[in-house]
């Protein structure tokens, strides 16, 4: 930058010099100063909105984390409210039906919740009502588990004094189907094998190779042994007791005697293809008090919740009966 300059004098015609004061530097310095801010500004503003900082990297990042944990978060819960209804409906539909006792009260197993907002103070934010959504159904699902636990409360203090009629309760599958796959054919209307029209089904077929082993689901007394070329063909009725009896169909070998005591879990004969049947399976039943009943409400002993809900899917597919 020049330390001298000129300024012409239209008077004199002619250039004067003119030395520069201090003022006279500042304003040139504060005018570079400024340019050199604006453009630093500038600078500043397109790197911000066009690249992260590592820190607003790693807020992205932690904020994707924690969406992805609540979303798993709030399918564990709806998984567990799955497994909490198929309790409710085991409670409802075959423990008390067993003891003869009513329904868990309605306004007891699903209690409701008065009062306040009580999600003002989180409420405002961008995932307030993804959170809201996940309070309110885990609060359900405490509430209904609070009152599934009163209500097996009951039912052990009925057990406690009804052991050997528990025993004798059909509760188990009458063949070994861990996998759920021997399931053919479930209780309800079926297309017949052999007529080819629309019958009732009154029990569950399931398919396994001759000789498989077929066991008592409950104890009791083998109170009927046929062997029949038709209908049932070789079979199997146990008396349960409490109005409870089973019926094992189509067996290709009987190990059993009438009047004979068993105990659940016992082999009682082998899978077989005997009297009016397609195929080598088992037709069970179960009665209680003479009505024929769905045998799928009985296997509570040897499944899971969730087995027990995809046992019952499998069962109501509408298929072709073996019998």
């Amino acid at each position: 930058m020049a330390k001298v300059k000129y300024r012409y004098n239209s008077e004199t015609l002619t250039y004067e010099k003119v030395r520069l004061g201090v003022k006279d530097y500042m304003r040139i310095i504060g005018r570079y100063s400024l340019f050199a801010l604006v453009i630093s500004l500038i600078s500043i503003a397109v790197f911000t909105y066009y690249y992260e900082s590592p820190k607003e990297v790693g807020l992205r990042r932690e904020i994707e984390f924690l969406e992805a944990q609540l979303g798993q978060m709030q399918n564990d819960i709806d998984t567990l409210a799955m497994v909490a209804s198929t309790l409710s409906k085991q409670d409802d539909e075959v423990y008390r039906s067993i003891f003869g006792v009513s329904r868990y009260p309605d306004h007891l197993r699903n209690p409701g919740v008065g009062g306040a907002d009580r999600y003002k103070n989180i409420k405002g934010y961008e995932s307030s009502e993804a959170i809201i959504e996940t309070k309110k159904k885990i609060s359900l699902l405490q509430r209904q588990l609070v009152a599934q636990s009163r209500s097996m409360e009951e039912l052990f203090q009925l057990a406690s004094n009804k052991a050997a009629m528990m025993q004798s309760i059909p509760a188990i599958q009458p063949v070994s189907n861990k996998d759920l796959t021997q399931v053919a054919s479930g209780f309800g209307q079926r297309i017949h094998p052999i007529y080819k029209i629309p019958k009732m089904h009154w029990g569950i077929d399931f398919t396994a190779p001759t000789g498989t082993e077929i066991y008592a689901t409950g104890n009791g007394t083998i109170r009927t042994v046929e062997k029949l070329n038709s209908g049932f063909g070789y079979h199997v009725v146990i008396a349960h007791g409490s109005g409870y009896e089973t019926l094992y169909a189509h067996m290709s070998k009987i190990l059993v005697r009438q009047g004979q005591k068993v105990k659940r879990g016992q082999v009682i004969g082998l899978v077989g293809n005997t009297g009016t049947s397609v195929g080598p399976h088992l037709h069970y039943e179960v009665m209680k008090n003479g009505e024929k009943v769905n045998p799928a409400h009985y296997f509570y002993n040897d499944l899971t919740p969730q087995q027990y809900t995809e046992l019952l899917e499998r069962a109501s597919i509408a298929n072709q009966s073996f019998d």
